[in-house]
């Protein structure tokens, strides 16, 4: 015999014998409805944890996934009749032109490990909302009450995409770069005043005497490394197994134990005049000297990109490093006032005339085969020959890098922590990409053995196979004849500054040459807008915080509530149901025993104990 029993607000039990299973059918009613109730609720509340399993953990495993998706497919027209949007403004004031950029971001999400999900703006086409106007701010050192004129058009431009209601809340930057940075302080501040006192006359931005300032290169470099990696996604935390992580000392807590997250890129962005490298130091870095240890002061930045200055979760040090005259154009420029300068002492010393008429030209390793060229340098011309040795061009450029002896060193003898080769990425930009892609085709993952074999038999092409592939097309759209020519020169110098110059082996696998990052343009305004809002999303938590200290719970449990709530709902009826019954029955036990006395008394007789139930 097999009993079942529950015990709730009203027990009951039954049996079944084992002789045979059609005795369930001499149960009652009541045992049948109670047992079917229970297995539907057995049944819901399994359907239940099983929905919620499903959906959460495919959501928690997608969510890397669609974050990702929305920043490559985000070319949808801002929506500015959404009242949580939140906007800013900033200027970049560079030395041939202003540009000036306008973000969006909706209300932060309350949780403090998480900084604000900002983006650009687009209008009604789709299109950035971006403006540029020439010539550069540094045009106008001499005419400074002039500025505010000049910079009117681009504000009124932003302000006719920013809702007006916004513009009282919407921050204004105005960042001036390289071509301010040349001019004397006085006439710095002569700019910046004229800013700072006729734009707030004029436009409601929210704009205050630290919105605008002349920046240095290592701030330009660092919101150009947050700007990549914000939108590389590399400041969200994981649990994806799959997702790079390193170790990291947090500046400033060097008794705690270290913490492991995403690993961050480095970036590396040779321009025509400069180029510049900045990556994250994890760890606690080491001095060979003082000396060094004092350079090095200027070239590492110590940040925090959290909105809670007592988090280090989102504490970074990065390393910046700018390097005038190494840009491709002007590396080219030192080689050929090199060259022309040791022609000219040689021709003095032997008693030749080499390079000075066409018959006799100079000879250019690092230019393609047969190809010529002109030096123009007071007065005089010299002309050359490509004889197309990409290895003796390497070798004649390699003095260029100004090394020195001393450990941690990079182009010009400069201090540079060590790289965690094994553990690390970097992303290239500009000439990196160019030298890789216009012409050799050959952007995206960078291979050193390749890449050199490429370069090389480039060089040694003729100048007229050469011009024969550009006019068939064969190069990138925006190639042109000067690419063709000193490709071969800049190819060698990019290979120089990365493996000698900043000392990656040939091995290094995880450089990405790259134009753009998800089909986008990523600016460093981008850097610049993060970095100076990040405190922002301490005004919406602190709001989410005085609506209720358990608004987070509410929030997390809302979306599965009405599923708990059902099957409680369900519980609570079951146990009504059974208590009524319960009820009921001894009511009818009573009434039964009622019956028996009173029988039992009309007919004279003493009453008999009745045996109640086992």
């Amino acid at each position: 015999r097999i009993s079942i029993s529950c015990l709730l607000p009203a027990s009951w039990h039954f049996s079944i014998s084992p002789v045979g299973c059609p005795r369930i059918l001499n149960t009652t009613l009541r045992q049948i409805m109670v047992i079917g109730i229970l297995a539907a609720a057995v049944s819901l509340l399994y359907y239940s944890l099983v929905v919620i399993r499903n959906k959460y953990g495919r959501a928690y495993r997608d969510k890397r996934f669609h974050r990702y998706l929305a920043r490559v497919t985000d070319t949808e027209a801002t929506d500015t009749n959404n009242p949580n949007l939140n906007y800013g403004i900033v200027v970049d004031c560079g030395s041939s032109g202003s540009r000036i950029f306008v973000y969006c971001w909706p209300r932060h999400n309350g949780n403090p490990h998480d900084l604000l999900d900002i983006k650009q703006m687009r209008d009604k086409n789709r299109k950035p909302v971006v403006m540029k106007i020439k010539p550069g701010i540094s045009e106008f050192a001499s005419s400074p009450e002039k500025v505010s004129d000049y910079i009117s058009p681009l504000l009124s431009f932003a302000a006719e995409h920013v809702p007006r209601a916004k513009h009282k809340e919407t921050p204004l930057y105005i960042l001036c770069t390289a071509g301010m940075r040349i001019l004397p302080e006085s006439q710095q501040k002569a700019i910046l005043e004229d800013l700072l006192t006729d734009i707030p006359v004029h436009f409601d931005f929210l704009f205050s005497d630290s919105h605008a300032e002349v920046i240095s290169g290592k701030q330009e470099g660092v919101y150009a490394w947050i700007g990549i990696n914000f939108v590389l996604g590399r400041f969200e935390h994981t649990d994806d197994e799959d997702d790079a992580i390193v170790e990291v000392h947090v500046p400033g807590s060097e008794n705690k134990e270290a913490i492991f997250r995403k690993r961050t890129v480095g970036i590396l962005d040779m321009g025509g005049v400069s180029t510049q490298i900045a990556y994250e130091v994890p760890k606690t870095v080491s001095f060979a000297s003082s000396q060094q240890e004092e350079v090095a002061k200027n070239l590492l930045a110590e940040f925090n990109l959290g909105c809670d200055a007592h988090q280090t979760e989102h504490v970074y040090r990065v390393y910046v490093a700018t390097f005038l005259g190494f840009g491709g154009n002007a590396a080219r420029q030192r080689y050929e006032d090199s060259l022309f300068a040791s022609t000219v002492l040689k021709n003095r010393l032997l008693g030749k005339q080499t390079g000075m008429t066409s018959d006799s030209p100079c000879l250019d390793p690092c230019l393609p085969l047969d190809a010529q060229d002109e030096i123009q340098q007071n007065g005089q011309t010299m002309y050359l020959r490509g004889t197309g040795d990409f290895n003796l061009c390497r070798e004649i450029i390699q003095p260029f890098m100004n090394k020195t002896n001393e450990t941690q060193t990079s182009l010009n003898g400069v201090y540079q922590p060590a790289v965690h080769f094994q553990n690390s990425e970097f992303y290239g930009f500009s000439e990196f990409y160019y030298c890789t892609e216009d012409v050799l085709r050959m952007g995206g993952d960078y291979n050193a053995a390749k890449f050199t074999k490429a370069a090389k038999d480039y060089c040694a092409t003729k100048w007229s196979v050469l011009r024969e592939r550009f006019d068939r097309g064969l190069y990138a759209s925006h190639a042109d004849l000067h690419r063709l020519k000193y490709q071969c020169f800049k190819s060698a110098w990019m290979y120089e500054v990365f493996h000698s110059g900043f000392s990656f082996p040939v091995s290094y696998s995880n450089l990405k040459t790259a134009l753009q990052v998800y089909d986008k343009e990523v600016q460093w305004t981008l850097g610049a807008i993060l970095y100076r809002t990040r405190f922002l999303p301490l005004r919406d938590i602190q709001q989410e915080n005085f609506r209720g200290s358990h608004s987070h719970w509410r929030s997390f449990s809302f979306v599965y509530n009405h599923y708990l709530f059902f099957v409680c709902f369900l519980i609570v009826l079951l146990s009504i149901l059974l208590y009524l019954l319960r009820l009921r029955r001894i009511h009818r036990r009573m009434l039964r025993n009622s019956s028996s006395t009173s029988l039992w008394i009309e007919e004279g007789l003493p009453p008999q104990k009745i045996a109640g139930p086992l």
